[in-house]
């Protein structure tokens, strides 16, 4: 007998809780093996539920210890316990309102999953979005039940911290009297659910700091490390700093509590939680310093701080009705910490990044089997849907409505918001609701972005007679699993216009696609004009358009919307590199040079000029070789890629080699945008040439490496060439360090040679040091593989997709959501040839048949079988 397959939950079966809860007090005696929850909950009856109804609760792998009702205690016959939680018939309820207790037993130590209260190398943690929560304790465990809570820990640890604001410590001895034991008290005063429960106790250091709000009151802010960690939460305070000064400038928000904190913690399965007043953060997005964390790190740690913290008014304060809701505070949380970033570093790289990071994520996820709307309508395994389709594309949403309404109107709509939904669970209707209200505007077509799954594709044709010049748009959305059909949604594009000698002849106008087909008619032109369209990215769309080979090397020379500049240069490169793959093509030489002036313009962003010198990802080149009819051979992109990288590198070296010395910074880091830009496009040029001189050059960068940036610039080109001993080095010296040890197991897959990457990755799953059950260990090395190195994994003898599926199923025991989240490597496979695609297919079918699969991974399998 198998066990029964498990059931999705549907949006529109969605009910009111029977039960509200006006105030949970919980009591934790912290023990590794048998922590003890007690908690008094004081329930009453919804006027907006079932009249009458049962009690019900969520709660899995807790040992019930004893359970009252206003202070009785009940018996086994009054109480029906599953293995999913709880019932109290209503039979059983004294009336409307009444006082649940309970205490339970959980047992820290042994949940490898990460969900609820767990163990961190002696920390305890806890992790309850999405239904961690039931892991701790009996209650009804969704978003749409709030309630202030006070929580008691007791422990011999030093450091004991939960929501809200401090109360009361106590000490005294155990009854042996051989060790001190305290207890603190937390009180959240505001309502929140439980998925935004934390508690954390260890041995802990602060580095602390205070905050003055906008009303004039101080917060107390503290990032508490492990011993030995201080010395690199600088950064991340600062960050965090700027944040509430932004956050109280641009949306006028001001913290809300006397106290601010912030953990670090080794293993996470997340990046980051924003749990009211105590957010919970993987280390990696926290601890920084010159000598060990990238710009790029730098970049990261700043932007999830401020996105964890910027959910304190979009995602605590106003939370969701349902999961299904969870776009309302992602996309609009993650919109609020790309403006951020736009505003403290440079706006138009931002949305260059943002607009790659969409595209190889969400728009490969909306092509294949794992497409949803961006609000989904059912699921099974809700941790399946924090994907790129609900931050991203949800963050594209928000942006396009802002776009749509104007900024004025957008201030006034979120005014309103906070406004009439403070301390509520909402909808996506009720979101738009206040747009409606605050700009008149009907949102109901605009809603289709939110239930409608898919990337529209606009086509693009133009002609001009007698002139006038007339451009002609047409949208459809391809088909996706579930839904076939699809309606025209509301298309802001942005355009402008260019004379043949590159001037602008008509500034940005924003037009609005709402039918399936428009024209723009211009009027008066003494030429043909060149198009500018879709600037700034103004949605997020496939652009069908095929201008010439000559007006993209126009745009990319004069086109003075940033975004569109860099997206003609990537067009030509990808075009380059597919007529390489079809037919052999050499790169032209117009091309070569338009890049080389575009290199050399010191009037441009070194940081921009870094962007456009990148070719696409091989992922990148993989999708467009099936868009223009070409199964993709992943070992020929990667050899056309690395040839084409070659050739830019020849051509360019001049105008490099001057980059390479004029874009040094000097000895002094700073993570600050202006000294990143200018490694970024020095690094980038010694990755270019890296090869003309055997790696002279790469390993004398290497050498004098003062910073992490540089040296792992220099490593990686060294990687690249072969250098036999350059990962002995980096090893030698970092080994101490865990996360620069991450990038050690990264970059040597990932930059591996195809037909050496598989056996590489199994050496290194050999290494003392790889310990697989830390999910960013366990991220470096095999997503190394199976994301960062496509044609070593897609080798064609099959031992990538063996190598993968052999550790998910040996993960998935202990942790699902790490596992159902690696496996999305396999969503491409339909674009594959015929002997891959039965490869991959047949490690799909074995982890199926694998007895006892979590829901998480059998979700996610069964998806991408089809």
């Amino acid at each position: 007998m198998t066990d029964a397959a498990p059931q999705p939950i549907h949006l529109s079966d969605y009910r009111p809780p029977n039960h509200l809860v006006d105030e949970v007090a919980l009591t934790f005696r912290l023990d590794p093996k048998a922590t003890r929850v007690r908690a008094r909950i004081a329930f009453r009856a919804n006027p907006d539920g079932v009249d009458g109804a049962d009690l019900t609760l969520d709660g899995e792998d807790l040992k019930l210890i004893s359970a009252a009702i206003d202070g009785t205690p009940l018996d086994a016959a009054q109480y029906v316990q599953t293995e999913t939680g709880l019932t109290v018939p209503a039979a059983h309820l004294p009336g409307p309102a009444f006082i649940w207790e309970a205490e339970v037993e959980i047992a820290p130590e042994a949940n490898t999953a990460l969900e609820g209260l767990y163990m961190s190398n002696g920390m305890y943690c806890t992790q309850c979005e999405a239904e961690g929560f039931r892991k701790i304790t009996y209650y009804p465990d969704r978003p749409d039940v709030m309630a202030p809570f006070t929580v008691t820990i007791e422990s011999d640890l030093p450091v004991m911290l939960s929501n809200g604001n401090p109360g009361d410590a106590d000490f005294s001895k155990n009854p042996a009297g051989n060790r001190a034991v305290s207890s603190t008290t937390w009180h959240d005063p505001w309502p929140k659910p439980a998925y935004l429960f934390a508690l954390v106790a260890g041995d802990l250091i602060a580095v602390s700091d205070t905050f003055t709000t906008m009303e004039g009151r101080d917060v107390a802010l503290n990032i508490w490390v492990r011993p030995g960690d201080e010395d690199r939460c600088d950064y991340a305070m600062d960050a965090l700093k700027r944040s509430m000064i932004w956050d109280e400038q641009v949306y006028g928000r001001a913290y809300d509590l006397d106290i601010f904190n912030i953990v670090a913690v080794d293993d996470f399965n997340m990046g980051a939680m924003e749990n009211k007043g105590l957010n919970i953060f993987n280390s990696k997005y926290v601890l920084a310093s010159p000598e060990t964390a990238t710009d790029r790190d730098f970049d990261f740690i700043e932007r999830i701080i401020a996105h964890e913290y910027f959910h304190n008014w979009t995602g605590n304060r106003i939370t969701c009705r349902d999961w299904f809701q969870l776009c309302l505070k992602e996309g609009l949380t993650v919109f609020r910490d790309q403006q951020f970033t736009a505003d403290m570093r440079s706006a138009p790289v931002k949305r260059i990044e943002d607009v790659l990071t969409l595209r190889a994520r969400q728009f490969r996820e909306d092509a294949g089997p794992l497409a949803h709307n961006v609000r989904p309508e059912s699921y099974i395994e809700i941790n399946n849907f924090y994907t790129a389709t609900v931050y991203e594309k949800g963050a594209e949403v928000i942006r396009m409505l802002r776009l749509l309404v104007g900024p004025e109107a957008y201030d006034a709509a979120l005014n309103l918001y906070f406004d009439r939904h403070d301390g509520q669970a909402c909808t996506i209707e009720d979101w738009l609701k206040v747009f409606e209200d605050a700009t008149g505007r009907d949102l109901g077509q605009f809603k289709r972005w939110y239930t409608q799954a898919g990337t529209p594709r606009i086509h693009v044709s133009d002609r001009f007679k007698d002139g006038t010049y007339t451009l002609h748009l047409r949208q459809e959305v391809p088909p996706t699993p579930d839904q076939p059909e699809k309606s025209p949604a509301v298309i802001p594009v942005a355009f402008g216009l260019l004379a043949p000698d590159g001037t602008e002849t008509h500034p940005t106008q924003v037009i609005e696609l709402a039918e399936a087909e428009a024209e723009i008619v211009v009027d008066g032109l003494d030429a043909r004009p060149i198009p500018s369209i879709l600037r700034g990215f103004s949605a997020p769309v496939i652009l069908d358009h095929q201008p010439s080979f000559e007006d993209r090397a126009l745009l990319l020379a004069f086109d003075t919307d940033p975004f569109n500049r860099w997206e003609a240069g990537r067009s030509l490169a990808r075009e380059t590199l597919l007529g390489m793959l079809a037919d052999g093509a050499t790169p032209q030489p117009t091309f070569l040079d338009g890049l080389a002036r575009l290199a050399a313009d010191d009037s441009l962003d070194p940081d921009f000029r870094a962007l456009a010198l990148a070719l696409p990802s091989e992922d990148d080149l993989a999708q467009g070789a099936v868009d223009a009819g070409i199964v993709p051979d992943p070992l020929a992109i990667h050899s056309t890629r690395k040839t084409l990288r070659q050739a830019i590198g020849s051509h360019l070296q001049p105008v490099l080699d001057t980059l390479y010395a004029e874009m040094d910074p000097g000895p002094n880091y700073s993570p600050e945008a202006s000294q990143a830009g200018k490694r970024a496009l020095r690094n980038t040029a010694l990755a270019l040439t890296a090869h003309l001189d055997g790696g002279a050059r790469a390993k004398a960068h290497y050498d004098a490496a003062s910073n992490m940036t540089d040296q792992l610039a220099g490593f990686a080109s060294l990687l690249e060439l072969g250098d036999a001993e350059i990962a002995t080095r980096f090893h030698d010296q970092w080994q101490g360090d865990r996360l620069v040890m991450d990038k050690w197991f990264t970059l040597q897959v990932s930059l591996a040679a195809p037909d050496q990457a598989v056996a590489i990755a199994e050496t290194l799953t050999a290494h003392p040091l790889f310990d697989w059950k830390n999910p960013n260990r366990f991220r470096a090395l095999v997503s190394g593989l199976a994301a960062g190195n496509p044609a070593g994994f897609h080798d064609p003898s099959g031992a990538g997709y063996v190598f993968l599926t052999d550790w998910l199923i040996r993960l998935d025991h202990l942790n699902p959501q790490t596992a159902a989240r690696m496996s999305t490597a396999f969503e491409t496979w339909r674009r594959y040839d015929a002997d891959r695609q039965a490869l991959i297919q047949g490690q799909l079918a074995r982890i199926a048949d694998t007895e006892g699969l979590s829901p998480d991974l059998s979700e996610m399998v069964a998806r991408m079988r089809g």
